[in-house]
């Protein structure tokens, strides 16, 4: 059964940082992606970062380049989503999820791409 857990969510000051985790089991596959996902209250869900498991190649949305980063540990079932410098836009609650099937998408973190998802964690960033 495939899982993906999402941690590290919390309130932290404009400015401030956070460090979320995916951690991903129940895989079979030895090509996926792992893309980061958020949704504000009254907003369309928007993709944020992802990650291609193979060679490592990386998207960021526009309004977090620079200042997030997305990796992935020695652990190969986990991903990282480092945010520095966290505005109160940042707010919203954010998930992982997993594209197991698409190997040579053009748009490869889009949303409909992805497979699996997992539960959110909520990121709140005061002013």
């Amino acid at each position: 059964e495939v899982q993906l857990q999402a941690s590290g969510g919390g309130l932290v000051q404009a400015g401030g940082s956070l460090r979320l985790s995916c951690t991903a089991s129940g895989f079979t596959f030895d090509d996926y992606r792992i893309g980061w996902f958020r949704q504000a209250p009254g907003k369309e869900r928007e993709e944020v970062s992802c990650i291609r498991r193979h060679d490592g190649i990386t998207y960021y949305r526009d309004s977090v380049k620079g200042r997030f980063t997305i990796s992935r540990a020695n652990a190969k079932n986990t991903v990282y989503l480092q945010m520095d410098s966290l505005k109160p836009e940042d707010t919203a609650v954010y998930y992982c999820a997993a594209d197991v099937d698409d190997t040579s998408a053009l748009h490869w973190c889009s949303e409909f791409h992805m497979d699996y998802w997992g539960k959110g964690t909520q990121v709140t960033v005061s002013s």
